[in-house]
């Protein structure tokens, strides 16, 4: 390993996916200093994406959620420090302080602080019963829920809620899933594809209720017992799940006077607006090259790679992220993965290969005969060809790209 005279530690704040596999890389990077991962949380770090999944659903052990086994950290060097809250973060001072009074001083900081769901404003939102789903508990907790419950409305049909919905409809739970959109993800799918998502849930014998605003949540003696809709609708409900989205956990970096806006504000490095602090995952909202816009991702795939640019870049590099974004999700049968990026109504149209009533199919959102996304359901092996499509930027031939004969290297026009 490199020497590494530096005095202070490098410290990570977050023991998350992104923070664990900061720690994994400064090591694979050479970096032989002090590092130090703090995290809130008494869990070592874990993956989020099973919470919802095949962990919730009981399909995958425990163990399988976390980043690395207990002992790694302690082979690699790196100082573990669980149920520690950061309280205050000293730019200038390069100094974080714990919520024991306890002071940290660093030499390069990392940001994988996260976000947080977003709470539902209404009366009755502290009702027992009501569940948000973000930490391993929390998906433990949903999954007692769903052992023991015959109903369940979930608020929010964004990725989590549909795939609670999915894993509650697996157990045999009756669900009404209620949405103030008037399609679920129509914000980031589009009407196209979000009326898909609708039709899978309702043949599975969902409940949607869309257009809907909630009013209140309703109980009897501390307890849910359902959900009054403007209007005065009832829904009634032995549990609700809440997924109305999250929020970025910038605290530190508000306080710190650091650039924050809708997240930590970052170049293409993962650096911020103090040199000697970046961020990456949820939290970080990053200048994308390839898009030439900052974005903020809160996906698994981000968490995962974006600590590798930023761990370079505390060693003094100049690694750029320029990754296409990538998630997945599983519902039901359905399985898929999503590579690119839209803003809400910026595409022309819809293309499909394939035909989505046959639940195999790739969708491609175009503008001006380019590619900027593309969803594949239920056909594997195609996430490269569909990233180098939105990576190239070239126009496509429109009638091709929708032919599932043509290869997908070969629906670029010619030059």
């Amino acid at each position: 390993m490199m020497d590494d005279a530096r005095h202070e530690p490098f410290v990570i704040v977050g023991a998350s996916l992104a923070g664990a596999t900061a720690a994994a890389a400064l090591r694979e990077e050479g970096f032989s200093g002090r590092i130090v991962l703090v995290g809130e949380e008494h869990e070592r770090p874990y993956e989020r994406p099973p919470l919802s999944k095949d962990y919730l659903q009981g399909r995958s052990e425990r163990e399988k959620i976390f980043v690395h086994p207990s002992v790694w950290y302690a082979e690699h060097d790196i100082e573990l420090q669980l149920g520690t809250r950061v309280t205050r973060l000293d730019a200038g001072a390069h100094e974080l302080t714990m919520a024991d009074g306890r002071p940290m001083r660093y030499d390069e900081l990392l940001l994988c602080t996260g976000s947080s769901p977003r709470r539902l404003p209404v009366p009755g939102a502290d009702l027992d019963g009501v569940l948000y789903l973000r930490t391993v508990g929390d998906s433990e907790r949903i999954m007692e829920t769903l052992a023991s419950v015959s109903r369940l409305a979930v608020i929010g049909a964004g990725w989590i809620g549909l795939e609670v919905t999915a894993a509650a409809r697996n157990a045999g739970v009756d669900v009404v899933l209620l949405e103030m959109m008037e399609l679920p993800l129509l914000r980031v799918l589009g009407s196209e594809v979000a009326q898909l998502f609708a039709g899978l849930h309702r043949s599975h014998g969902v409940d949607l209720r869309f257009g809907v605003r909630v009013e209140e949540i309703t109980g009897h003696e501390g307890q849910v017992t359902g959900v009054r809709l403007a209007g005065g609708r009832q829904v009634e409900a032995d549990a609700v799940v809440v997924g109305v989205g999250i929020t970025p956990n910038t605290e530190l970096a508000v306080g710190a006077g650091l650039l924050v806006d809708n997240g930590v504000v970052v170049d293409e490095h993962l650096r911020s607006s103090d040199p000697d602090v970046s961020a990456a995952g949820d939290v970080a909202n990053a200048l994308h090259p390839l898009l030439g816009r900052h974005i903020r991702v809160e996906h698994w795939a981000n968490a995962l790679h974006q600590p590798k640019t930023a761990a370079k870049t505390m060693l003094g590099g100049d690694a750029i992220y320029d990754r296409v974004p990538y998630f997945f999700t599983d519902q039901y049968e359905l399985g898929m993965e999503y590579s690119g990026y839209v803003e809400p109504r910026g595409y022309d149209e819809v293309v499909f290969r394939g035909d989505p009533n046959d639940g195999e199919y790739i969708a491609f959102w175009v503008q001006d005969g380019r590619v900027l996304a593309g969803m594949n359901v239920n056909v594997w092996d195609v996430t490269d060809a569909i990233q180098g499509l939105v990576r190239s930027r070239r126009p496509v031939d429109v009638p091709r790209l929708s032919d599932p004969d043509v290869p997908l290297t070969d629906v670029a026009e010619s030059s």
